[in-house]
């Protein structure tokens, strides 16, 4: 049996009293965490909110009584200066397990699909981040994204010790990449047309074959740890744009929490996140846990 030590020990909730930090408090509420979890909601303010300190303390002290309201370990942050730079350094100096934030802020504009300090806290923190959007009422759905890099089989192990609520419908889902296209033959007639022998024919066939095959390998092999860490998976093999076809499944099934890692296979090795995941928070239209290394290892 896989260790079932909890992966999330030390939560950081940012809020700003928007609606979305809103739905992120109440999800936080709404985990199965240990007793041992402690929450610590920041709140960060700039110099032009100075003289409202005493209101900032009363919003900031509701947003603790959600919480405290499960008997959960609260404590409460204050802090003056940038938002994301805040929030990401907090994390780091205090060795948070995850931050918990809203996708969009007070002062977003009525169109956009990230916020700016959501984005900038994705983008640059070192642990992971559960991106939170309205409206929210419950997880019943999660869908795990895996393409077998080293940043996937991280969000694989975290999943596995994240505290999601019991009779979760659990999915996971890995996408092929799009059926090749058979070579275009421009000298048979002035008309361009589609150039396919037979044995050419047979090593398109085999070579999508062979990927479905893997691909269903390496589903059971992740449904097989989830196993092992008490979660029962459903399996998902699509076939096309990876991006697309996870964000066109998510809408369809109604899917409550999207789990992927920061980079996939063909990311290069000095983006910060790979461009699935970036797409799949700033598209998919529902929460996303993107997670990378962990402060507790």
């Amino acid at each position: 049996m896989i260790d079932q030590t909890k992966s999330c020990v030390r939560i950081l909730l940012a809020d700003d009293g928007s609606q979305h930090a809103h739905a992120a408090a109440v999800l936080v509420r709404n985990l199965a965490l240990a007793p041992e979890c402690r929450v610590t909601v920041l709140r960060v303010f700039g110099s032009q909110q100075a003289s409202d300190l005493g209101l900032l303390e009363k919003a900031l002290a509701q947003t603790c009584s959600i919480l405290k309201e499960k008997g959960l370990q609260v404590d409460s942050e204050l802090l003056l200066g940038s938002p994301a730079q805040m929030i990401t350094e907090y994390a780091q100096a205090h060795k948070i397990d995850l931050i918990v934030l809203g996708a969009k802020g007070l002062r977003a504009t009525l169109g956009i699909l990230l916020g700016g300090v959501a984005q900038q806290v994705v983008e640059y923190s070192a642990c992971p981040v559960l991106v939170v959007r309205t409206p929210y009422t419950e997880i019943e759905r999660l869908l795990l994204v895996t393409d077998g890099s080293a940043s996937s089989q991280l969000a694989v192990q975290y999943l596995g010790k994240f505290p999601i609520p019991k009779k979760l419908d659990v999915r996971v889902m890995h996408v092929l990449p799009p059926a090749p296209i058979p070579p275009i033959d421009f000298t048979i007639s002035s008309q361009p047309a589609i150039f396919e022998s037979p044995s050419l024919s047979e090593a398109l066939a085999a070579e999508q074959e062979r990927q479905e095959t893997a691909g269903q390998e390496m589903l059971e092999s992740v449904l097989k740890t989830l196993k092992g860490y008490g979660i029962t998976a459903i399996p998902v093999l699509q076939r096309g744009d990876a991006a697309t076809e996870i964000i066109e499944y998510i809408q369809k099934e109604k899917i409550d929490l999207t789990v992927c890692g920061s980079r996939g296979l063909s990311e290069i090795r000095s983006w910060l996140m790979g461009s699935v995941s970036r797409k799949l928070i700033h598209y998919s239209g529902g929460s996303v846990l993107v997670v990378r290394g962990t402060s507790s290892g």
